[in-house]
């Protein structure tokens, strides 16, 4: 190999780090903080609705579910995997003119339509936003409530997106969850489950109740303590968690 050709190899290595990899890239890899993988299956979006609107109203579902979750006028809500609007635009009328809803989920055209219908019905106390799998990208100390219906079996990578949702909460605020007691293959969490990962980050279970109306539970969570490191997260083992009890009346 000609001198030339030598130097011109070092400089590239020089640049590209050891493995091989830029070393910008490389960096930035480095500093990308690592969540361990949840222990269960995750279920596939199949739908951007659960149920019909008609038949979920019949049921007097989101008006039960608003009011054990004490979501009051004047409060910021977050409904997260709000698919076609059916709590987003039930929200904007609890929170009324003084408080807001910000309706998000991760499918483009999903948004889209969602925030179609909000400009349809003229609700100027709610706002749509794209978020990501991984992370409902909220801005920080926003929000009363955090609701989450028949969409936490879809996550992928549990405790990075509780992680990440975390800060957005307001010093009182609280997560709901609403979900059936069933595997989350299919289309639901064990209560222990739900309870495991969301303790792994630091939160702590308030409240738990059942949910026939709502085909399933609702538990509440609050954030207790410092959020810890992304490493420091023990992940919860599906043999442990998925027999647990079914959540009290």
């Amino acid at each position: 190999m000609r001198p030339a050709a030598v130097l011109t190899l070092g400089l590239a290595l020089l640049a590209a780090g050891c493995d091989g990899a830029p070393v910008g890239i490389a960096n930035k890899q480095a500093a990308e903080p690592r969540f361990p993988a949840a222990d269960r299956p995750v279920a596939k979006i199949v739908s951007a609705r659960w149920s019909t609107e008609e038949a979920r109203d019949r049921l007097n579902e989101a008006e039960t579910v608003m009011d054990r979750a004490r979501i009051e006028p004047g409060m910021t809500v977050a409904d997260i995997g709000a698919g076609e609007g059916y709590y987003t635009i039930r929200l904007a009328s609890r929170v009324g003119a003084k408080g807001r809803v910000l309706g998000q989920d991760i499918i483009p055209e999903v948004r889209d339509a969602l925030a179609q219908r909000v400009n349809r019905e003229q609700l100027d106390n709610v706002s749509v936003r794209l978020g990501e799998p991984d992370d409902p990208e909220l801005p920080e100390n926003s929000f009363d409530r955090v609701l989450m219906v028949h969409m936490y079996h879809e996550i992928e990578q549990p405790y990075k997106f509780l992680w990440n949702m975390r800060p957005a909460l307001k010093p009182d605020g609280l997560v709901i969850v609403v979900d059936a007691n069933r595997s989350t293959q299919n289309h639901g969490t064990p209560p222990a489950l739900l309870e495991c990962e969301f303790a792994a980050v630091g939160y702590v279970r308030v409240e738990q109740q059942t949910m026939p109306s709502a085909g399933g539970y609702l538990a509440m969570f609050r954030p207790q303590g410092p959020r810890p490191a992304p490493e420091a997260i023990k992940p919860c083992h599906t043999a442990n968690t998925a027999a647990g009890a079914a959540p009290p009346e």
